[in-house]
């Protein structure tokens, strides 16, 4: 084998890719019976040679599968990557009993880690997220004849195929149509750029800015210290009426104070704005 090809990590395609399927391709295909063998070798005595054989075997397997995947815009070196743990977790959970060969068994792992790979990185906000709009994502395109948006026939038709709600084949369709945008202004956009119109000029939450939030709760904070400070320098009684006034859950009336300190309604009113002078007087300060 070419030196240079021997230098290739068979689990990690990297930068050379060509490289890369040239060297799985050059690894031979198991007979069933090897197969078997490993298989039934790894199983029951935990044999991680044979697991590393099995996977080898089986690494152009993935390859072709991730180039069908290459629409996307992703890396097919790291769709094939995402594939190949796919086919390591279906190794280790492969039974030789059950009568099927390890690529009919390793299909659906390998497609699942590549699906999770495309979801979680071919748009920055998530396209779908229940099983129906993940069915819809990997299928709506092989669907549409044309490259405009689909007509109410085909809506029906999609939706029938796929077994889901019309309504949402529309909302993936416009999903799938949609296109990220960056949140702040490109460092090349000139003055006159219309780019400079970015969600960051005009999302701005001035209600949240840290110097605003700190300097609200120290204006806070010092308010009630001072005004605590101030109802004890003020008599007990006057401290009650203020308190039964205006601090407690349930307001006390003109009345039923003065029933308290046995005076009469109009002196209770007279103590309590005598009161709340003082108050405004010291925060005035």
């Amino acid at each position: 084998m070419n030196t240079s090809l021997q230098c290739i990590n068979p689990l990690a395609p990297g930068a050379n890719l060509a490289g890369y399927l040239q060297t799985v391709s050059a690894i031979p295909v198991l007979s069933a019976e090897r197969e078997r063998e490993l298989a039934e070798d790894l199983y029951y005595n935990e044999n991680l040679d044979a697991a590393r054989q099995l996977v080898m075997s089986h690494l152009r397997f993935v390859a072709y599968i991730a180039r069908s995947y290459r629409g996307y815009g992703l890396s097919e070196a790291d769709l094939i990557q995402e594939g190949n743990v796919g086919l390591m977790k279906a190794v280790k959970r492969f039974d030789p009993e059950r009568g099927v060969r390890l690529v009919s068994f390793a299909v659906h792992w390998i497609k699942a880690e590549i699906h999770e790979f495309i979801l979680r990185n071919w748009r920055i906000v998530k396209m779908a997220t229940t099983k129906a709009q993940r069915k819809l994502f990997f299928n709506l395109r092989s669907q549409k004849n044309r490259l405009g948006w689909l007509n109410k026939a085909e809506v029906e038709a999609v939706a029938g195929d796929l077994g889901v709600e019309e309504c949402e084949v529309r909302n993936m369709e416009q999903r799938l149509a949609a296109h990220d945008e960056s949140f702040d202004m490109p460092a090349d956009a000139g003055e006159d750029d219309q780019r400079r119109n970015a969600p960051a000029n005009y999302l701005a939450d001035g209600r949240q800015d840290p110097a605003q939030l700190l300097e609200d709760a120290d204006w806070r904070d010092n308010s009630s210290r001072q005004l605590r400070m101030l109802l004890e320098e003020l008599d007990e009684r006057s401290q009650d009426i203020l308190s039964q006034r205006w601090l407690n859950e349930e307001k006390a009336t003109l009345h039923e104070l003065a029933d308290k300190y046995g005076v009469s309604a109009e002196r209770i009113r007279q103590l309590e704005q005598n009161a709340m002078k003082k108050l405004r007087a010291g925060i005035a300060v």
